[in-house]
């Protein structure tokens, strides 16, 4: 089974049935590089709606807890290939963890984020950007100078104080942690559309 997650504020760019597919296709790209699942099934994928030009994330978890996460923050080609690439990066080459073994295929979980365009913020003072972000809907770009990170809007269930939130982007930038409020910084914001796997049941 497979659970969606979209913000009413962004406008469905994938419908919940190719959602279904994108993650098969994305377990499965995982499953083959580690030599667990035979052949890739590429039918039902050759719909113009999967052929857009899409920025995504691939997300991994296991019982919840994170183990890899890479993705792109603009479109550079078909969503198709942004996926799959993102896919192996995310099992594979996150610099945070170790590649994912055999043994862990079937306890991870997958979850795939659309993004929109994202949007330059303009803000003139810190309490203005607070005021501006939009726990759990906004996902948030942060830059200054050659140091870039981004959170996704599922990270605000973590970190859901706009402060905190800012404060550990800025970390995961490499910047001081009151970065967001002494140096203003460059922010922009997108919203997602996500496709997760449950629990308890994958589709294949």
């Amino acid at each position: 089974m497979v659970s969606e997650g979209n913000p009413a504020q962004m406008k469905n760019q994938i419908s919940a049935r190719h959602g279904r597919r994108l993650l098969a296709l994305a377990r499965q790209t995982i499953g083959h590089r580690l030599g667990l699942v035979e052949a890739i099934n590429r039918s039902g994928l050759d719909d113009a709606e999967l052929q857009q030009s899409l920025a995504c994330f691939v997300t991994l978890k296991i019982e919840g807890r994170l183990r890899g996460c890479i993705g792109n923050l603009e479109a550079t080609g078909p969503l198709l290939e942004a996926l799959e690439r993102n896919a192996l990066q995310a099992a594979f080459h996150d610099h945070r963890f170790s590649p994912l073994s055999s043994d862990e295929f079937d306890r991870v979980r997958l979850d795939i984020s659309i993004l929109s365009r994202p949007e330059p913020l303009d803000y003139q003072e810190s309490e203005e950007l607070l005021s501006n972000l939009r726990p759990g809907i906004d996902g948030v770009i942060l830059q200054r100078g050659r140091a870039r990170a981004t959170f996704l809007p599922q990270v605000w269930a973590q970190l859901p104080e706009p402060r905190v939130f800012l404060e550990h982007l800025c970390l995961k930038a490499g910047l001081n942690r009151t970065a967001w409020r002494d140096q203003h910084p460059d922010i922009s914001l997108y919203q997602v559309q996500s496709f997760s796997e449950e629990h308890h049941a994958i589709d294949s």
